[in-house]
């Protein structure tokens, strides 16, 4: 397997040297003499750094036009999302300042950088991956964003127990990548959950059949998947619990000790959904968990059959067009602005004082204006007595 980073590669005049062009003491001076130049030219220079590719492999950020998204929301900074799943290796080159502390539930312990498998990581940087260095690495669709490990170690008890402690630690959005049976107590936790003004997303499964729970949860948005071509994937579950989806194939993923893969699923799909929720609770931080519930329904781009269908849902994601749709006549209050929010150029609007009346500033240009004026007459009426 390639690891992602590419061996370098040294041309010397712009050609490589023809051995059998040179011979004895002429091919080894000028080997010397390249070999020389070489050697200088990395002392003064050092080694030039290569990307590692993996950022480039990230095909879904154009089509999704993810970069503009992130400039609109800021990245999703101040949103915690709370990833219930294998854990996560907060010491991978592309996580580093996203994880904040999260929870062991089998034992009531702090979860620290452990992990008991790849998954956690690989939806942790779907959400908030930041990569490294100069363009390397992975970038998560809310890179300002926090994730907060939980491993509920697929049991009902432990993931109800998750759901709790993210609720109590203030997570604002739970993604939850995984499948369980149908539980009473589980979906009295989701409905907690969605009471307390979280938004809970779960990938809907990849049996190529029903719903799977607790996708299939009121209160929930259940994820499916879609490949490049915008076309439900085979392996995607269906049916009317169904509500977006989102791409899920040929997805790059991190692991653990600072390794990728590219892998498929409703798993990466839901995950890149719970990214663009941060990203919406990030730019209207007044918003409840319903209203951008039906932000990413509504502003879905439809699909298949006119209307929702049990293979699409509402239709697939479309994360610009819930940064930017209108709000409803029933919001109580606007966003607040945002630096990141104002496109560079762009003219500062006037500014008024709350209570109605006319700023300073603007009394005192008007006073000037008409001062100026008023000696211009008194100028003019002196030439005319003199005249």
């Amino acid at each position: 397997m390639w690891s992602g980073r590419r061996p370098l590669r040294f041309v010397v005049d712009g050609a490589r040297a023809d051995r059998r062009a040179m011979s004895g003491p002429a091919w080894a001076g000028r080997l010397g003499a390249a070999s020389a130049a070489i050697i200088l030219l990395l002392l003064v220079t050092g080694v030039p750094a290569r990307a590692d590719g993996w950022r480039e492999r990230q095909w879904y950020f154009a089509p999704m036009k993810l970069a503009q998204a992130q400039r609109l929301a800021n990245g999703g900074a101040g949103v915690t999302v709370a990833v219930l799943d294998t854990g996560i290796d907060g010491r991978h080159q592309d996580l580093r300042g996203a994880v904040v502390a999260g929870r062991y539930t089998p034992r009531d312990e702090p979860a620290g950088n452990t992990t008991s498998g790849p998954h956690g990581t690989a939806m942790a940087t779907l959400i908030a991956g930041r990569g490294h260095g100069d363009g390397d690495g992975l970038l998560g669709v809310a890179p300002r964003s926090k994730v907060m490990p939980i491993r509920p170690v697929m049991d009902h008890t432990l993931v109800v127990e998750g759901i709790e402690w993210a609720i109590q630690r203030g997570a604002k959005v739970i993604n939850m990548s995984f499948e369980l049976d149908s539980d009473g107590t589980l979906e009295k936790a989701v409905a907690k959950a969605a009471a307390a003004d979280v938004v809970l997303v779960a990938a809907a499964g990849n049996e190529n059949s029903g719903v799977s729970a607790p996708a299939r949860y009121p209160g929930v948005i259940a994820v499916g998947s879609v490949g490049r071509d915008n076309k439900v994937a085979g392996f995607s579950n269906h049916g009317p619990e169904l509500d977006v989806v989102a791409y899920g194939m040929g997805i790059p993923v991190a692991r653990p000790g600072n390794s990728y893969a590219v892998t498929n699923g409703t798993s990466v799909s839901s995950a890149i959904v719970a990214g663009a929720v941060a990203l919406v609770r990030a730019r209207y931080p007044d918003m409840s968990a319903a209203e951008v519930v039906d932000r990413i329904l509504d502003t879905a781009i439809d699909r298949g059959p006119a209307g929702r269908d049990d293979r699409y849902g509402a239709g697939q994601l479309d994360v610009l067009a819930a940064l930017t749709a209108k709000r409803t006549a029933e919001t109580a209050s606007p966003a607040p602005a945002r630096v990141t929010d104002v496109p560079v150029g762009a003219p500062a609007a006037a500014a008024s004082t709350s209570d109605g009346r006319l700023p300073p500033l603007l009394i005192v240009a008007v006073g000037s204006l008409m001062l100026i004026v008023a000696l211009v007459l008194l100028v003019m009426l002196r030439v005319r007595r003199n005249s």
